[in-house]
């Protein structure tokens, strides 16, 4: 995670951000004037807990937006290196080119080899380019196919972690078929033969979340959103402004609690205090935690049986009310 001097801090985080300010300045006093500050600034880093604690309880839905894209917020590669060992990553669709925005591989989580993939959206202006925010075109949906039907062949379990503003929107990617690539990758989870986990890690928008989105079990990281326009589109779209994005937020329903209560995921992975980029190893552990469960829980069920309760599972959601004629 970064060094406190180095943290990022959203608007509503200013409370904890004051804090901090007041804990360097103690730390250079004291290394002027040699005086002894360590309880006093063990008060304020006491005083950062609790605020932590104030704010994560009451968050609203579009600063759980905001921290699904928190600048300091751990991506896929980061929860690979705090959860696996032994993570080998592959390349390429064996079409067209390698994408950036999709990554994956075979790793050992808790000693089982599994294949892990997910989007990554860079953690730096030069890395984010490169990975074009984690928007995949259609050769990176390819490939997440390419990677499963490899896991499918020798027997591993698929998990994927999503964490996308949406597929990538330009004109080549239409070209190249992205609608395609996105609903092939939904149609082929449907019957892969091996346990597939899903988490949405941050972001989980349109169908570039469901491109690797559909498994026997599908959770939200606490503060994460999923649906299928981000609060800005919406607004963009309704009422023509993005100024009414809160209110977009509030009304799409889309956070992790929602989502739980709608039937769309089947359980919530707890974060650290005031979100997972506060404590990557906490975070990292929660997520792991409930992974190595569910796979134990899949691992037991026949093939057949999986698939058919993924097809029921998907195809029942949803609901609606129909108004008499």
């Amino acid at each position: 995670m970064p060094e406190d001097k180095n943290r990022q801090f959203l608007d509503f985080e200013k409370p904890i951000k004051d804090l901090f300010d007041e804990i360097e300045k103690l730390q250079q006093s004291a290394e002027k004037t040699k005086i002894d500050s360590t309880e006093l600034i063990q008060k304020y880093k006491d005083q950062v807990i609790e605020k932590r604690r104030q704010i994560t309880l009451q968050l609203n839905s579009w600063q759980r937006v905001q921290l699904s894209r928190h600048p300091d917020r751990p991506y896929t590669l980061k929860y690979i290196e705090k959860m696996t060992t032994d993570f080998v990553e592959l390349h390429g669709d064996r079409n067209v080119r390698d994408d950036k925005a999709m990554v994956g591989g075979f790793a050992r989580l808790n000693g089982e080899t599994v294949m892990l993939i997910g989007q990554q959206k860079g953690i730096n202006t030069k890395l984010r380019q490169l990975r074009n925010f984690g928007m995949a075109n259609p050769e990176g949906y390819r490939k997440a196919l390419r990677l499963m039907r490899l896991a499918e062949k020798f027997n591993k379990p698929v998990i994927t972690l999503i964490d996308t503003p949406g597929a990538y929107p330009g004109m080549e990617a239409e070209e190249r078929g992205q609608g395609e690539a996105i609903a092939r990758n939904i149609y082929e989870m449907m019957r892969l033969r091996v346990p597939v986990i899903c988490c949405i890690i941050g972001e989980g928008a349109s169908g570039g979340a469901l491109g690797i989105g559909v498994g026997d079990r599908v959770y939200m990281m606490e503060n994460a959103w999923y649906t299928v326009i981000s609060p800005e589109n919406c607004s963009s779209i309704l009422w023509r402004s993005w100024e009414m994005k809160e209110k977009a937020a509030e009304e799409l329903r889309l956070t992790s609690d929602h989502m739980h209560k709608f039937g769309l995921v089947d359980g919530i992975v707890p974060e650290p205090l005031g979100g997972a980029h506060w404590d990557y190893n906490e975070a990292a552990q929660n997520l792991k935690h409930v992974l190595a469960g569910a796979l134990r829980e899949l691992k037991q069920m026949d093939p057949q049986e999986r698939i058919n309760n993924r097809i029921k599972k998907f195809g029942k959601m949803g609901f609606w009310d129909e108004q008499p004629a």
